[in-house]
């Protein structure tokens, strides 16, 4: 059975990285004017989460492009 298929497939792969990626979601929200609190954010509008998950894969490729060279 994958991880794509199991229920719990939000959880990160590495249980002690969970800190690493809070740290930066939170640096993420804040480069975008997105006020993030710890814990529970279901009053996020989509498009601030939105934001927030688009700020991190744009960081993510920029890190992936940046160890390439």
């Amino acid at each position: 059975m994958s991880n794509a298929n199991n229920s719990n497939s939000n959880r990160p792969v590495v249980p002690s990285a969970r800190e690493a990626l809070n740290k930066f979601k939170m640096e993420a929200a804040q480069e975008v004017g997105v006020n993030l609190k710890q814990g529970y954010n279901g009053d996020l509008s989509s498009r601030e989460a939105g934001s927030v998950g688009g700020q991190m894969v744009k960081k993510m490729i920029q890190a992936y492009e940046n160890n390439m060279q």
